[in-house]
C-alpha cells in the first residue's frame, strides 16, 4: 500500500470550477464554533455548577452542519469514504463503471434528502415548531439540511462531469 492520498489531485484531475475552500471554511467555522460553545460550557460549569443551556442543542446542529459541508468538500476532491475492497480488484474499465453507478446513486441520495428536508423544514415554518431545548424556532435548524443537500448534488454532479470528461483507462487524452 501506498501513503499517497488516492484523490482527484493525484491522479491528475482537473480541479473543481468552483473552490473547495468554501465548504472548507464554512466546516472549520462550524467547528471552531463547536469548540468554544464547548469550551466556554465547560468554564461555566467548573466555576458555577451551571451550565449554558443552549450549547447542546447548537453544539448538535453545528455538528451537523460540519458534516454537510465536509461531505460536499469530500465528494468534490473525491476523497468520500467508500469501500474498495471490491473495486480494487476489478478490471479498470469495470471499476469505472462502478465509480459512475455509485455516483448516480449518492446524487439520487442527496436529491431525495433535499426533497424530503425541504418538507421537514416547510412544516417546522407553517407549524411554528420551537427547538425542545431553548425554544427557538426549529425550521432555523431544519432549513440547512435542503440546502446542503443540494450543495452536496451539485458537487456530485460535478465529479460526475469531471469523470465523464476524464479519458477512459488505457485510451490517450
Amino acid at each position: 500500500m501506498n501513503d499517497l492520498p488516492d484523490d482527484a489531485e493525484s491522479r491528475g484531475e482537473p480541479p473543481p470550477r468552483v473552490p473547495v475552500k468554501i465548504e472548507e471554511f464554512f466546516a472549520a467555522m462550524a467547528m471552531a464554533l463547536i469548540c468554544c460553545i464547548t469550551f466556554a460550557n465547560v468554564i461555566v460549569r467548573y466555576f458555577t455548577d451551571a451550565s449554558f443551556a443552549f450549547t447542546e442543542e447548537f453544539s448538535i446542529f453545528l455538528m451537523v452542519v460540519l458534516t454537510l459541508f465536509g461531505g460536499a468538500a469530500a465528494f468534490a476532491k473525491d476523497q468520500h469514504i467508500r469501500m474498495t475492497f471490491v473495486t480494487d480488484r476489478l478490471p479498470r474499465n469495470l471499476a469505472r463503471k462502478v465509480e459512475y453507478l455509485v455516483m448516480a446513486l449518492s446524487a439520487v441520495m442527496f436529491a431525495l434528502m433535499a426533497w424530503y428536508g425541504f418538507y421537514l423544514f416547510w412544516d417546522d415554518w407553517q407549524y411554528d415548531t420551537t427547538s425542545p431545548g431553548i425554544g427557538i424556532p426549529q425550521w432555523i435548524y431544519t432549513i440547512w439540511l435542503p440546502l446542503l443537500s443540494v450543495v452536496i448534488f451539485l458537487r456530485i454532479l460535478g465529479r460526475l462531469g469531471r469523470l465523464f470528461r476524464q479519458p477512459a483507462p488505457g485510451e490517450q487524452a
